[in-house]
């Protein structure tokens, strides 16, 4: 089960722990789960704001961008920013296809499971 593992950190104890990772992979040990960790806490608010987009990508998998949109009920163009926001930090892959001579985007979640590590804060 891939799993996704979110926290608020540090700069500082982001670079730690990635030094850590890139040791770890190094040596072949390949990690099960994908790690985020928020520099700010406006970002991780955005995520946690957002996260019923998540949900509804990964539950009802939405052929489009459209039509997530029309199923969460909100303008595209919110949801194209958010969709950006997620993709950039990794937790969304945008399939892109073409159907009758359009491309249609079509997000994806990959991650089963979503865990918070608070410790940190």
């Amino acid at each position: 089960m891939k799993k996704l593992i979110v926290s608020l950190k540090s700069p500082s104890e982001s670079l730690e722990d990635f030094k850590n990772a890139l040791k770890a992979a190094r040596k072949g040990k390949a990690s099960e789960h994908y790690e985020i960790a928020f520099d700010n806490k406006k970002d991780f608010a955005k995520f946690i704001k957002n996260i019923d987009l998540l949900m509804t990508i990964q539950s009802l998998k939405p052929a489009s961008i459209y039509e997530l949109a029309k199923l969460l009920g909100k303008d595209q163009s919110n949801i194209n920013k958010t969709i950006a926001f997620f993709e950039a930090y990794g937790i969304v892959k945008v399939k892109e296809s073409k159907k009758n001579n359009r491309t249609v985007k079509r997000p994806v979640v990959d991650y089963q499971k979503i865990e918070f590590d608070l410790e940190a804060a």
